[in-house]
């Protein structure tokens, strides 16, 4: 047997070897708290920011502020950024236009139609059935044009019909703009960029999965469920598969697919174009 000193000693390498044991275990357990408490901010964090983005409201806005009308990038990929270095261009304000005080009538397919800014109402169904209809956006940076795809989304395509043929395009900025992700156009009333101040909404006609946002399509923005106006959006390349099915898709450019990405370069960090692009007009083809 061993000494009273030698068993102590065997007493106190033990204890210790026990504390340290429990300290490398406190650590680890305060380890795991602190990520905890990160992840759980992270997380609020990215939830905050995918409100922001879909809906255009910054924390210091009410609930009775005008809704903004967004695609919201809801994937774990990142769009690329715009130019570090570029600035946010002043965009002008669209021309001055009616307001529709009585029920929206179908416009004149010639477009001999006035400038309508404010409706007081969705338009009747002003499509032709069987027709087919392209849609050619004429702007500063170039033209491209679009089919769109009625028997998909018959509402989409009728209102965006009827609003071209009243001319409510004309004037009008690409205000939104990601790289590697979409241009966005449409406010057809000016500053705050992004409201939907139309008149009325419609309802969604939803794709059943992300698919449907191929590169170059057109789908309408939104600010949640049933709120579709005038705001639409172009996908660039291979950004369709940083959206969720919840927009509604209602055409694909077919020409000038060039012109779309010289204007979804003109981006900056904060989304708003480095260039003012405009669209002179919409030219509605119906066959």
């Amino acid at each position: 047997m061993g000494t009273n000193a030698e068993k102590h000693a065997r007493q106190q390498e033990h204890r210790n070897r026990l504390n340290a044991a429990q300290a490398e275990l406190e650590s680890k357990a305060h380890k795991r708290k602190i990520l905890s408490i990160v992840g759980g901010v992270l997380a609020v964090l990215i939830l905050i920011g995918a409100v922001v983005l879909l809906t255009g409201k910054s924390s210091d806005e009410t609930a009775s502020s005008p809704k903004r009308n967004a695609a919201a990038d809801s994937s774990s990929t990142t769009s690329v950024a715009g130019d570090p270095g570029a600035e946010a261009a002043v965009l002008p304000d669209p021309p001055a236009g009616a307001t529709l005080t009585e029920p929206t009538t179908c416009p004149p397919a010639d477009g001999s139609a006035e400038r309508v800014q404010v409706f007081a109402g969705p338009p009747p169904d002003c499509l032709k059935a069987g027709a087919k209809y392209t849609a050619t956006f004429d702007t500063t940076e170039g033209s491209f044009t679009a089919e769109l795809d009625s028997a998909v989304a018959p509402k989409a395509v009728n209102n965006f019909v009827v609003l071209s043929r009243y001319h409510y395009y004309d004037g009008v900025p690409f205000h939104r703009i990601v790289a590697g992700f979409v241009i966005q156009a449409g406010d057809g009333d000016g500053a705050p960029w992004g409201n939907n101040d139309l008149g009325y909404e419609f309802e969604d006609e939803l794709p059943k999965s992300s698919d449907a946002y191929t590169d170059y399509s057109l789908a309408m923005a939104n600010a949640g469920p049933n709120t579709n106006g005038s705001q639409f959006f172009v996908v660039l390349p291979g950004g369709g598969k940083q959206l969720q099915p919840l927009y509604t898709f209602f055409g694909q450019v077919t020409e000038g697919t060039e012109v779309v990405d010289t204007i979804g370069a003109l981006s900056t960090p904060s989304q708003e174009p480095s260039k003012a692009v405009i669209i002179n007009s919409v030219t509605i083809n119906e066959t």
